[in-house]
């Protein structure tokens, strides 16, 4: 689970880390209040969008008076960010940076355990410097049983800052950021850039924590602070429904039983040369109750222009599910061309019901099945 910046900078600050002054605003007169409240002369106006590449995008912006706050906060406000609207913005004091650097720390799935990277090189183009320049990033895996005592937090420290004030400031701030991160079950903290300022302070300038899902329920302080995306309310929706649902950005929409089938059928799709509109595991039942609610939740995604439904019948015998489609699709009004690959448990009977209803184009095995879907793309784009 993401948090927006001003969340994380919350946290933050609960630990100890220095961030500068902020005040989250809703309008663009909310902005020039804050403005006024900061009491700078010059303040940085941030959208809070949960995804990176904001200044990138034109979401961040520096002003120097109340008329250009105002302006740059109704621009800001009228924006979407990689398709993300923008509905509130983060009025925060600007601060004189000498240099910027990058801290975070995360999960390595190769050593294990938590790994703690740092660079000089912090900014918007930290992953342009990981790609082309891997050198500049420090590396520690941090053993769990020890964690950070003082002397590895010096040691880390001055691995980055030669000099002596600059380092213990440092150590305590990376001290602060593994606590979070234990003690909130989360996958990723992220300071960047961390600013060394004129004053020879250090101070995040901007903060990011993603949560494990699987651990939110041991923090119910944490899931509160989640403010999801209209597409994220459309998977918690499923979820509750007992779907396991992914929206992405292809027009194949799939329905199938089981998550590595699922997957599967994805990885066919793109062979082939297509785009899965989802990921969408419904499960074992032949229910037409279920194959209903998530055909209509295919169907929500105007993208969807082919439904690809792939069932293997193992322990659910094939003439049920053929049964539970053909009583489904008696309620469901579409035009959309609808591919059933059935095989499996009476994969044979299940297919001959559904060849006897001209609605589905039906196919023995998968790559068949994927051929169709594309074949029929092809057929509606012209």
């Amino acid at each position: 689970m993401k948090i927006h910046e001003y969340q994380a900078k919350e946290i933050f600050s609960k630990y100890g880390i220095p961030v500068e002054r902020h005040t989250l605003c809703r309008t663009a007169a909310g902005v020039v209040a804050a403005y006024r409240s900061v009491g700078a002369d010059r303040v940085v106006i941030k959208a809070q969008v949960l995804t990176g590449g904001r200044g990138k995008a034109g979401g961040v912006k520096l002003v120097n008076n109340t008329e250009d706050a105002y302006q740059e906060a109704k621009n800001i406000l009228g924006m979407s960010i990689k398709g993300l609207p923008v509905n509130q913005i983060l009025v925060s004091e600007a601060v004189d940076i000498t240099a910027e650097y990058y801290v975070s720390f995360t999960i390595d799935r190769n050593t294990r355990s938590v790994i703690l990277m740092m660079s000089a090189s912090g900014g918007m183009d930290i992953e342009q410097v990981a790609r082309q320049t891997p050198e500049k990033i420090i590396r520690y895996s941090i053993n769990p049983f020890i964690g950070i005592p003082d002397y590895l937090a010096r040691h880390f420290a001055f691995s980055l800052f030669p000099k002596t004030e600059q380092a213990s400031k440092m150590a305590v701030i990376l001290q602060a950021l593994y606590k979070i991160f234990m003690e909130n079950d989360a996958s990723l903290v992220e300071i960047n850039p961390l600013a060394l300022t004129t004053k020879g302070m250090l101070i995040a300038i901007d903060a990011k924590i993603v949560f494990d899902d699987n651990a939110l329920c041991r923090h119910p302080e944490i899931h509160a602070l989640f403010d999801p995306t209209e597409e994220e309310k459309v998977e918690a929706d499923a979820k509750e429904r007992g779907f396991s649902y992914v929206r992405m950005d292809g027009n194949i929409g799939c329905m199938v039983n089981g998550a590595g089938l699922a997957m599967a059928t994805m990885d066919m799709i793109k062979l082939h040369g297509g785009n899965p509109a989802n990921f969408l595991d419904i499960g074992g039942s032949s229910n037409p109750v279920k194959v209903i609610e998530a055909m209509r939740l295919l169907l929500d995604d105007k993208k969807v222009k082919v439904v690809f439904i792939n069932i293997f019948g193992g322990i659910t015998r094939c003439d049920d599910v053929a049964i539970g489609l053909l009583q489904a699709f008696e309620q469901i009004q579409t035009d959309i061309p609808i591919i059933v690959r059935l095989t499996g448990t009476n994969g044979n009977m299940g297919r001959e019901l559904l060849r006897k209803n001209n609605r589905f184009q039906v196919a023995q095995t998968m790559e068949e099945a994927t051929k169709m879907a594309i074949e029929s793309l092809k057929k509606e784009s012209i």
